[in-house]
């Protein structure tokens, strides 16, 4: 065997030095690159311990998106709302007779309907007590006892659609700062003015509120074309645009009082679950009517929205990537 010079020696050494060199460097590398794994994932358990700290009785630590379907059912309200309205349109430019009259009043296939707050108007200020006046009173208020109360307000009432519309251009507004601030109202004044327009009834022997309620007087332009008085509701229409997001349905309305009564006894309500839900709160900055789901999502003391102002209007459904909420019939869930 042929003897190694101290040259090839001497390279050999090199050669190994390098690979160490080269191997305690990967180690460093390998080393740093665990070093800021763990910093991101210290990082990414920051952000998840974050998103656990939603105030809430809900239960789920971070939200799921179940409802893809943002617009669902404002959508089919819509057309719902816009159904009927045409419908009582139809009915009398086209003498089809299906629904005729105005939503003060009105008849569906032959069957009285009347509004509960301008039948008790009317009755209070002629003194007389009509069997078809009770017949159709009492066929709405069985309806929206299925329907569930302000069902009416959301799915039927043309000042609705309206009013929605005009919160949309409110919320731009407020985002553009055009205007500073929304203004509130005290939600009880509704009461006031059902109480104050009955009594005014009874006195003056005149229903004075027909005169200027919109929804009375969109629905009678609608079927039988608009008048001045259209200008009331483009004013009070204004009024919410610029100045207080919804004030009429919120906190004026005299009509929804009587739907109101109806609506905390119907079966038919919003159901909330609270294990799917993750405090977010979307749902109440999308309700028209934010405080009736205090007792479910704030609170987390019933899996059902009890309160009477619920529109059934569906935003809530729309704005919850949860989906803790949905439609149900209280009560029956416990039954089935």
């Amino acid at each position: 065997m042929a003897a190694s010079s101290p040259e090839s020696e001497g390279a050999g050494m090199s050669e190994l030095l390098i690979s160490d060199n080269e191997t305690v460097e990967q180690d460093q590398v390998s080393g740093e690159n665990n070093v800021a794994s763990g910093t991101k994932k210290l990082k990414v358990s920051k952000k998840s311990a974050k998103a656990k700290k939603r105030k809430g009785p809900g239960l789920r630590d971070v939200s799921i998106l179940e409802n893809p379907h943002r617009n669902k059912w404002r959508l089919i309200r819509w057309s719902f709302l816009l159904s009927v309205n045409f419908l009582f349109f139809a009915s009398f430019y086209f003498d089809v007779q299906i629904l005729e009259g105005s939503l003060s009043g009105s008849r569906l296939l032959g069957f009285h309907l009347a509004d509960p707050f301008a039948a008790l108007q009317m009755m209070l200020a002629s003194q007389v007590f009509n069997i078809n006046l009770i017949i159709g009173t009492t066929t709405v208020i069985i309806i929206y006892l299925l329907l569930g109360g302000r069902f009416f307000c959301s799915w039927v009432c043309p000042y609705h659609i309206l009013a929605e519309w005009g919160e949309t251009l409110h919320k731009y507004l407020l985002h553009k700062r055009i205007i500073k601030r929304n203004h509130m109202f005290n939600d009880r004044f509704k009461y006031f003015f059902f109480a104050l327009f009955l009594l005014l009834s009874a006195f003056s022997g005149y229903t004075i509120f027909e005169v200027i309620n919109p929804v009375a007087i969109l629905s009678r332009s609608i079927v039988y074309g608009a008048g001045l008085i259209i200008l009331w509701v483009v004013a009070l229409l204004l009024f919410e645009i610029f100045y207080s997001r919804r004030a009429w349905c919120r906190y004026f309305c005299p009509v929804g009082v009587s739907y109101n009564l109806i609506g905390r006894i119907a079966p038919f309500k919003i159901h909330w679950n609270v294990k799917k839900c993750s405090n977010c709160k979307k749902c109440q900055r999308a309700c028209m009517v934010p405080w009736v789901l205090k007792e479910t999502v704030n609170m987390g003391a019933a899996d059902y929205v009890v309160s009477g102002d619920c529109t059934r209007c569906g935003l809530c459904l729309d704005a919850c990537e949860d989906g803790a909420l949905s439609y149900n019939i209280r009560y029956l869930d416990k039954l089935i």
